[in-house]
């Protein structure tokens, strides 16, 4: 566990202790309350939108017995905020927002989060019930790593709250609070039955686990029955994957609730016996591709959506990176919303253009071919007299990719599509991509997705497509062959960098896994071909900060996440 700071002191339980209700109170005590889990999407910076759908969500509520609405973290301002925290006028919108909402908590309780400004700024949940705000509760363990900025917002709650509602009392923690023992202990010690944790908690492949690890640490600590509720939806290069969960007294889980689908869940707890109990949740999906898949299309889909594009464009060159990108673009938007775009050169294969041709038609998207190579042939004439003496290199390489980069960009101008860049992690990783040009756009879809990856999450596409007795969405052919950037006669992408289960396994050692050099050696790799990598990685950082924003599904990202100088003497 990485350090926190900034917590206050915490009272101290027995180690092994466990609250549970005495025999009497088990016996004799029926008490159930029915909650509305809002696993909804709630944007940044759209205050008034999101207090209206809160309002509408109480409605709801209490139309369907609610005792209780419980909201994710940081409900009305959206999550992360960043620097709109910084503007008085925001906090105060906000202000307004929450105290606004007190009035129909007279019929339903609700808990909403916010961010509180009271001379310093909290990351807060406010528990509305009878007309009014009836507490605060404000985060206590403020997370400063990874993509996490609290501690340059918010000052650290001191204490754990604790409400009634029908006889039941229920401590109320916020995302990063339950990460730790003492919120969670400082909560039972008041007498917490329920924990009800609202969070904005990003997803990689590796949360789920490690949430419900700590979660069920947490119950077995307190005795107490946990409802953890997640925020759903994309925000730039974050995906919030929803999953949320709930967890008896005794550390059994008791529901998962499916990832990247908005839902208002319900759930009944006893007091009595301190359990949870879902209500007709819909069915989480089963395989890490199938979620990876979702969270992929999630994040483009509400990248698109939320920033007011009509559709999205993509370069479509007959490989493996750019078949996946529209499949997942037709997947988020609709045939109808997505262009694709072959620009076939002399190097471009006849492989390559029936795989475009046949994907573009096989998923009924718009689609051009434009021949650049007479523009090709203009620009060598243009620059013959200075490139004189000068053999061909990866400069006439790299000018292909640029002029249709160019034209894309024109596309994308005149229509105005968002253009998305194909590239994958592996070739951002290395810098194999061209600046202004193939690197061209306004979103990655695979930024964070390595190339061994981006295989399995074709081969899966066309799986899902023949379980439903439909044709591939991806050709075959275009799985199946070596893959080039085909900017010169006969390349692949081999010609210049190891096998790709060699590099993303080398990959994920130094990125993921910040191995020294000499342990990914001691693993048995050659100790040239680690040192090569390595040397990329590091020296193609001004390439990625360049690199279009893409959806984190990793456990370190570029962007963001891992934030490395691009001028340094460290190799």
């Amino acid at each position: 566990m990485i350090p926190r700071r900034g917590l206050a002191t915490w009272p101290r339980r027995r180690p092994g202790y466990h609250r549970q209700p005495s025999v009497d109170v088990a016996i004799f005590r029926m008490t159930t309350l029915r909650l509305a889990l809002a696993q909804q999407d709630f944007p940044v910076g759209a205050v008034a939108a999101n207090a209206r759908r809160v309002r509408e969500l109480m409605h709801e509520a209490h139309a369907g017995g609610a005792d209780v609405l419980v909201c994710p973290e940081l409900t009305l301002s959206g999550y992360p905020p960043e620097d709109l925290l910084l503007r008085p006028s925001f906090l105060a919108a906000c202000q307004e927002a929450i105290e606004a909402l007190a009035a129909p908590s007279a019929q339903v309780a609700a808990v909403v989060g916010f961010p509180h400004s009271e001379g310093e700024v909290f990351n807060a949940a406010a528990w509305l019930q009878a007309g009014r705000i009836e507490r605060i509760a404000h985060k206590q363990a403020l997370p400063n790593y990874g993509v996490f900025d609290d501690q340059r917002y918010f000052r650290p709650g001191r204490v754990s709250e604790v409400v009634e509602l029908r006889g039941v009392k229920v401590g109320l923690l916020i995302c990063e609070d339950v990460w730790l023992p003492e919120p969670a202990a400082g909560a039972a010690a008041q007498g917490a039955e329920l924990l009800v944790v609202i969070n904005a908690s990003p997803w990689d492949g590796a949360k789920p686990a490690a949430r419900e690890a700590v979660l069920v640490e947490r119950a077995k600590e307190t005795g107490c029955a946990i409802v953890y509720l997640n925020l759903v939806g994309g925000q730039d290069e974050l995906v919030y994957d929803g999953g949320s969960l709930l967890v008896d007294g005794d550390g059994r889980i008791a529901a998962r609730a499916p990832a990247f689908v908005d839902a208002l869940l319900w759930a009944d707890f006893d007091a009595a016996t301190r359990t949870l109990h879902a209500r007709d949740w819909p069915r989480a999906p089963g395989t890490p591709e199938a979620v990876l898949y979702a969270a992929l299309v999630r994040g483009l889909r509400d990248y698109v959506q939320k920033n007011g594009f009509p559709g999205a464009l993509l370069g479509l060159s007959g490989g493996i990176d750019s078949a996946l990108t529209l499949a997942l673009a037709v997947d988020a938007l609709g045939a109808e919303r997505v262009t694709a775009v072959m620009l076939p050169a002399r190097y471009t294969s006849a492989v390559s253009l029936e795989g475009a041709r046949a994907q573009a038609g096989r998923l009924g998207v718009e689609y051009h071919v434009i021949d650049i190579e007479p523009v090709f042939e203009r620009y060598l004439a243009a620059l013959a007299p200075v490139f004189a003496g000068k053999a061909p290199d990866t400069t006439e390489e790299n000018l292909q990719s640029r002029i249709r980069g160019a034209m894309l960009m024109a596309i994308s101008n005149k229509h105005g599509r968002l253009l998305l860049a194909t590239g994958n992690k592996s070739e951002m990783a290395v810098g194999y991509a061209t600046l202004y040009g193939d690197m061209c756009g306004g979103y990655a879809p695979l930024k964070d997705v390595y190339k061994t990856v981006v295989y399995r999450l074709a081969r899966w596409r066309n799986d899902e497509a023949a379980a439903r007795g439909q044709a591939p969405v991806i050709p075959p052919a275009v799985i199946e062959r070596a893959p080039s950037a085909e900017l010169r006669e006969g390349q692949t992408d081999q010609d210049s960098l190891p096998p790709y289960e060699v590099l993303d396994a080398i990959l994920g050692r130094f990125i993921e896994g910040e191995e020294a050099q000499s342990d990914i050696v001691a693993r048995g790799f050659p100790a040239d071909i680690v040192r090569r990598v390595v040397h990329l990685v590091l020296a193609n950082e001004f390439k990625r900060r360049q690199s279009a924003p893409g959806p984190r599904v990793t456990t370190r990202a570029f962007g963001r996440e891992r934030r490395y100088p691009i001028t340094s003497g460290w190799r």
